[in-house]
C-alpha cells in the first residue's frame, strides 16, 4: 500500500486489490482478407476512455481503462488489425479529499494500470503476427483536462 502525505498532513493510501481484463477482441484483418500487394506503411491511432465507480465497499473503487487501437496501411487507408481492450483494476482508497477524488481516480489509478496495459498490447499485436507495438505513455492529467473542457462546451440540459 502506498503512503504519502498531502499538504494538510493527511495520509493518502492507495492499494491495487485487483487488475483484470474486461473485455478484449483483436481482429486481425489482414489475415482475414489478405494484402492486396503494394507497400504496407502502418499507421498506428490509439483512443483511451476512461470510467471509474465506487463499490458497494467502504474506501473501494474502481476504474476501467478503455483502449481502441487501429492499425492502418497509410498507403491503402485499409485496416490491418483492430484491438480493443477493456483493463481494469479494484483500487483501495483513503485520505483524499472528496473534491479531489474524481481527478484522482481518472489520473493517478489508469497510471498505475498502463504498464500492464501496455504489455498486453505489445504481446497481443507480436501473437497476432504484427511487429510489436508499444504504446506510447499516455498523459493522463491532459486527456482529463481535455474531458472536463469537452463537458464544459456541452450545452446543459434544463429541466
Amino acid at each position: 500500500m502506498a503512503d504519502t502525505d498531502t499538504d494538510g498532513g493527511q495520509q493518502v493510501r492507495m492499494q491495487i486489490l485487483a487488475q483484470f481484463i474486461r473485455d478484449m477482441s483483436f481482429e486481425n484483418v489482414v489475415a482475414q482478407k489478405g494484402l492486396q500487394g503494394g507497400e504496407v506503411s502502418p499507421e498506428i491511432q490509439v483512443q483511451v476512455s476512461l470510467d471509474a465507480r465506487r463499490r458497494p465497499v467502504d474506501h473501494q473503487f474502481e476504474v476501467i481503462t478503455k483502449y481502441r487501437v487501429t492499425s492502418t496501411n497509410r498507403n491503402t487507408q485499409e485496416v490491418l488489425f483492430l484491438l480493443e481492450l477493456e483493463y481494469g483494476g479494484i483500487f483501495h482508497i483513503e485520505g483524499i479529499p472528496e473534491d479531489q477524488l474524481h481527478p484522482f481516480l481518472l489520473i493517478e489509478c489508469p497510471r498505475q494500470l498502463f504498464p500492464y496495459v501496455r504489455r498486453i498490447v505489445s504481446d497481443v499485436t507480436t501473437d497476432g503476427g504484427f511487429p510489436q507495438l508499444n504504446l506510447d505513455v499516455v498523459d493522463f492529467l491532459a486527456l482529463y483536462r481535455q474531458e472536463l473542457s469537452r463537458r464544459s462546451e456541452q450545452p446543459q440540459m434544463v429541466s
